[in-house]
């Protein structure tokens, strides 16, 4: 699957035949990723980065955001000419990216939602997706 930055100066490939196999990627509720994304949630794809091929990086501006939930350096990257995030990157996912699914035409069923303690009071949660009260993976919120 390919798509593109809003000006089409990056452009990300996901080369994975079982993307769509099963869910896939993860909504988080955090602060960080509702203000990157510009929206409720942040829909989110921790994929290794070897299936990741992005071209135009030298169009990638970087952010470094410290003041996470987390507690994790979040390397956050984005278009420097229209300002779509393209990735995140951190030190708590060796060998793996986080990719910004909004770009994509299509995004694969959620197998979790992160910080959900932190979802907007008239959000529910989504049918068969699992939810973790912060990080994804860790506490599940029951």
């Amino acid at each position: 699957m390919e798509s593109t930055c809003l000006c089409k100066a990056v452009t990300v490939k996901i080369d994975d035949d079982e993307l769509f196999t099963k869910p896939r990627g993860h909504l988080c509720h955090c602060q960080n990723c509702r203000k990157t994304a510009g929206s409720a949630f942040g829909s989110n794809l921790l994929i290794e980065e070897s299936k990741v091929t992005i071209t135009g990086q030298e169009h990638l501006k970087k952010y470094e955001d410290t003041d996470t939930n987390s507690g994790n350096t979040v390397t956050r990257s984005f278009c420097g000419t229209c300002g779509n995030p393209i990735k995140s990157e951190t030190p708590a996912y060796p060998g793996k990216v986080v990719l910004k699914m909004g770009i994509f035409p299509q995004i694969p069923q959620p197998e979790a939602e992160s910080f959900a303690v932190h979802r907007q009071k008239w959000g529910q949660p989504y049918q068969g997706v699992q939810q973790y009260k912060t990080k994804p993976f860790g506490e599940k919120l029951e």
